[in-house]
């Protein structure tokens, strides 16, 4: 494809549409290529707009571009190939935006597209907290469609990849996409790894032409410099009228790029509730403004597993306290401040709203895998430490992680957990809440359980965590200057700080308050409140252990199911099992195996958490309401009698989840209208139900007389033509004894036994048994007429004998 060098902008912006539609997707890439190297800044800038737009499809949704969530490697191998060598960091794409960036151009991008909070800060005219939207607020002018912030070519890239995420319409579910498989997660790895490395330094932006190097554009809006603001920022309220250019550190142009990608990343998936819509979302009458998918949150552990990684690779020579001056490169100093000063808060909310909003099923396994990545810095130390360690498990003690890089500058042994008290005590509690809702007896959900009590039961964490609830619960000094530190939380790394014991005590109680507000009520972890649910979801892994060795007899009792005679026999099968359907009547054996290993290691663990003791274990075993009664079945449901009849208790509804117990469920109707079963024919069902309404309405008066004889034939009808009255049947509500009112029915005949799958086969086999002894059809069917009424006069004949034996 050749472009004359003299054409207009419009006319190439024009050919480049036109292929994109006409061209395969591998060569236009090769067009797009030979375009961003042959022509200028000047005739590109155009161009650049449509092509983010046509590679990660539009704000809304409706395009979806090259769709990069669903491809992958080993379904399209060539097409993933191009599209990540044009949109690598080192590739064409990022050239194009090094080449506008050097020319200092800017393109608008809608605020309407923003996350919830922020568009509705800005809309408000008030800037958000985040320096990202410093100086880029353009008001529309009069008659104007609306707000627009304008940005430079790297932050306009950036914006819309971080944004095809969520805006893009969500996978669907008949396509079977591994989210780590896919070109767009490979490309954040990518973006992480370039932009925010592990080792060495940013590398510089590449050539823009082969005849040299463009140098490093210095960003159109510097960035605000470290020490201005602190680690958590309490939203501090600036009017946009009143927005002032900020004096940076010219050193700090060297890393824009990388404090650019971190915020555009955490602002576009992690700022879509504010503190605010946070404590309004706590009401369960709530509407939710956002709903995060599985993909999104995979995509984020990615971001958080990284940013450990970036910062846990601090130079020890830079991890002194003395080194925190001029000395210090603006690299190092951005890995100190990125997960405490960008990332804490607004995960903080995010995890809170994943938490009590998800659906109660195996999908919370992503969120709670983002979770505890965010909770274990120390398991993704750089590997020359690891290399040097013991090949011991790593504990968590103050000594394995002062080294941490944010904050052994500070020449103090203050923990990680500290600084992250909520993320470990509130989420906690949160997810203790939402293990007494669920069905333990899941071995997916089991898991769940045993992750989360196997990470906080590591080596020293439960002692660091409840002296970081001590430190918090300290009475406060009173201290003027202190105290308005307190509350405005505007610390900076170059303040002086006073004595250890003080300072701890402060900055968790900085940390509290800055997520949750001065008014908060914090409850305790390790207090006797928590402890009650602790000891509550142990009585249910108890009670779950037992309902899975249940089951796990069963299997043993019947190990290939229901024998073939069994299958064969009349009688209808029972839907009332003794416990409720779970995966593990789908997975079998193993998996009621893993579910016990899982629940018994659960409770292991939790009881060294918590040092809950062997007697407290035993009696909660002897307490359990699993007890037979004298007939040798399940009690029913923890439960208490209303004025509409039985009404389960929370006890009763957890007994349920747990299949612990259950009732038992009996149908009350009209035989004849019980719904029908999936080893009836549907139609021959219905056709049969005709033709015996019509049998009973023509010939009703002749049954009745019939069973009102005292004869042997009035008892022969009695026994074809009768069901058993419904005051027979066992109701479960004392009230719905009082209520229910039994209609007489007169005799009926019933001929539904016809529309099933096994009376069918029985009968064909038994005319397939008699072709086999050269029995024809008609001989064979007078048979089974006269086998049957032998067997009927026998049942009469027991029948009658059993009511004399009652009487």
């Amino acid at each position: 494809m050749a472009f004359p060098h003299l054409q207009q902008p419009s006319f190439l912006l024009a050919s480049l549409k036109a292929d994109s539609i006409n061209k395969p997707f591998a060569q236009r890439c090769q067009d797009l290529v030979k375009v961003i190297e042959d022509f200028p800044a000047k005739e590109l800038h155009a161009v650049f707009p449509w092509l983010v737009e046509s590679i990660f499809g539009s704000l809304d949704g409706v395009l979806v571009g090259w769709n990069l969530r669903c491809l992958q490697g080993r379904v399209n191998p060539v097409e993933y190939s191009t599209a990540m060598e044009f949109l690598d960091p080192s590739g064409p794409m990022m050239k194009l935006v090094y080449k506008l960036q050097a020319e200092d151009y800017n393109f608008d991008f809608p605020v309407s597209c923003l996350p919830g909070p922020v568009k509705a800060s800005i809309q408000e005219n008030v800037l958000p907290d985040s320096p990202l939207y410093h100086n880029k607020v353009q008001f529309p002018p009069t008659g104007g469609l609306g707000l627009n912030l304008a940005l430079n070519p790297f932050e306009y890239y950036m914006f819309y990849f971080a944004l095809s995420l969520i805006s893009q319409k969500p996978m669907s579910m008949t396509l079977h996409v591994r989210t780590s498989d896919c070109a767009y997660f490979t490309l954040v790895d990518r973006y992480l790894s370039w932009f925010l490395p592990t080792e060495g330094s940013v590398p510089p932006p590449l050539c823009s032409s082969p005849g040299g190097s463009s140098p490093s554009p210095a960003p159109r809006t510097p960035a605000m410099p470290f020490a201005s603001y602190g680690l958590h920022t309490s939203l501090l309220k600036r009017h946009i009228s009143h927005q002032t250019s900020v004096n940076a550190d010219p050193a700090s142009h060297e890393i824009w790029r990388s404090e650019t990608l971190l915020q555009v990343f955490v602002e576009m998936w992690l700022h879509h509730y504010s503190l605010e819509m946070y404590q309004k979302m706590q009401s369960p009458h709530a509407k939710e403004s956002f709903t995060p998918t599985e993909e999104h949150v995979l995509v984020v552990r990615l971001l958080l597993k990284h940013l450990h990684a970036f910062a846990n690779s601090l130079k020890p020579d830079q991890a002194s306290p003395s080194a925190h001056s001029h000395a210090t490169s603006p690299l190092e100093e951005f890995k100190r401040a990125a997960v405490p000063r960008f990332v804490q808060q607004k995960l903080y909310v995010f995890l809170q709203h994943c938490f009590g909003h998800w659906p109660l099923d195996a999908t919370f396994r992503a969120v709670l895998e983002m979770w505890l990545s965010y909770l274990q810095p120390w398991r993704y130390a750089p590997e020359k430490q690891a290399q040097g360690s013991d090949p011991q498990p790593r504990c968590v003690s103050e000594k394995c992680l002062a080294p941490w890089s944010p904050y052994q500058h500070r020449g103090l042994r203050a923990p990680f957990i500290q600084e992250n008290l909520l993320m470990y005590t509130k989420l906690f509690v949160s997810f203790l809440n939402r293990a007494l809702r669920t069905d333990l007896v899941s071995p997916k959900n089991a898991l769940m359980v045993f992750r989360v009590a196997k990470v906080f039961a590591q080596p020293n964490l439960a002692e660091m965590i409840q002296k970081g609830e001590q430190l918090f619960l300290e009475p406060e000094l009173i201290i003027p200057h202190r105290q308005h530190r307190l509350f405005t939380v505007t610390t900076s790394f170059l303040s002086p700080w006073p004595p250890v014991v003080t300072d701890a005590s402060f900055k968790v109680k900085s940390h509290v308050y800055s997520l949750e507000g001065q008014d908060c009520k914090y409850t305790p972890m390790f207090g006797p409140e928590i402890r009650t649910l602790v000891l509550r979801l142990a009585q249910l892994i108890t009670q779950a252990k037992q309902t899975a060795k249940s089951i796990s007899d069963q299997y043993v009792e019947s190990p290939t199911g229901r024998s073939f005679l069994s299958w064969l026999t009349f009688g209808l099968t029972d839907t009332n099992s003794c416990y409720p359907a779970n995966d593990l009547d789908e997975i079998g054996q193993d998996s009621i195996r893993k579910t016990d290993e899982y629940l018994e290691k659960a409770l292991e663990y939790l009881r060294q958490i918590f040092r809950l003791s062997e007697a407290q274990l035993a009696q909660l075993t002897l307490a359990l309401g699993s007890a037979r009664d004298e007939n040798g079945k399940q009690q029913l449901p923890d439960c208490i009698v209303g004025e509409e009849g039985l009404i389960l208790t929370p006890l009763g509804r957890y007994q349920i989840i747990n299949g612990l117990r259950r009732f038992e469920i009996e149908y009350q109707g009209d035989l004849e209208l019980q719904p029908i079963r999936s080893y009836e024919i549907t139609s021959l069902v219905r056709a049969l139900f005709r033709l015996s309404s019509a049998i009973n309405r023509r010939f009703a008066g002749q049954m009745a007389a019939l069973c009102s004889r005292n004869d042997f034939l009035g008892s022969f009808c009695r026994y074809h033509l009768t069901e058993p009255a419904l005051s027979n049947r066992h109701l479960l509500s004392p009230v719905g004894r009082r209520q229910v009112t039994n209609p007489a029915r007169g005799p009926r005949l019933s001929l539904r036994f016809l529309g099933s799958y096994r009376t069918l086969l029985l009968l064909l086999m038994a005319f397939f048994v008699a072709s086999l002894f050269c029995i024809g059809p008609l001989s064979c069917s007078l048979l089974l007429v006269l086998g049957y009424v032998l067997y009927a006069i026998a049942m009469t004949l027991l029948t009658e004998r059993g009511k004399l034996h009652q009487l």
